[in-house]
C-alpha cells in the first residue's frame, strides 16, 4: 500500500481468514516470529489496534491468498480490503506476501510437534501467521 515503516520496533503477522484472523509478533530484533493469538473477525481491527500501541508495532505483514497460477482471486480481494480497514484504522501500512502454502507449512510443523487435532485447530491460523511473518523477516535480512 504504501511504503514501509522505519526500522525498529516489533513487526505484526496476519493471517486472514472470514471468520478468524491468526496473529504472530516478531521479536524487538526482527529476527523471529511467534505465534501470538486467533481473534474473531468482527474483533480483528479493533484488538490489531490495541496491539499496536501496546507491543510497539511499527509494521504489518499480511498474507495474500493467491491462487495457484499466482492470479488474486476472491480471497485476495477480501484480504486486501481487510488491509485497508487496518490502514485506515492505525494508520500503518499493510505489507502483503504471497501466502499459497503457509497453512500447510503449519500444519505439517504442528504434526511433527505432535500437536493434538483439537489443539491444531485451535492454532494453525496463529502458526500459519507466524509462517508468513517468518518468511518476510528472512526477506528482509
Amino acid at each position: 500500500m504504501t511504503d514501509a515503516a522505519p526500522p525498529g520496533g516489533r513487526v505484526l503477522g496476519v493471517d486472514y481468514g472470514s471468520h478468524r484472523v491468526g496473529l504472530a509478533i516478531s521479536d524487538l530484533l526482527r529476527m523471529t516470529a511467534q505465534p501470538l493469538e486467533v481473534i474473531s473477525r468482527p474483533a480483528a481491527v479493533e484488538r490489531i489496534s490495541e496491539l499496536i500501541s501496546d507491543l510497539d508495532i511499527r509494521e504489518i505483514v499480511m498474507g495474500l491468498p493467491l491462487g495457484l497460477s499466482g492470479r488474486e482471486g476472491p480471497a485476495a480481494r477480501l484480504a486486501r480490503s481487510f488491509g485497508t480497514e487496518i490502514t485506515e484504522a492505525t494508520g500503518l501500512a499493510v505489507i502483503f506476501l504471497d501466502e499459497r502454502f503457509t497453512t500447510s507449512t503449519a500444519e505439517s510443523a504442528m504434526l511433527s510437534a505432535n500437536v493434538r487435532r483439537s489443539r491444531r485447530r485451535q492454532s494453525i491460523d496463529k502458526v500459519a501467521a507466524a509462517v508468513i511473518l517468518q518468511a518476510f523477516l528472512d526477506r528482509s535480512r
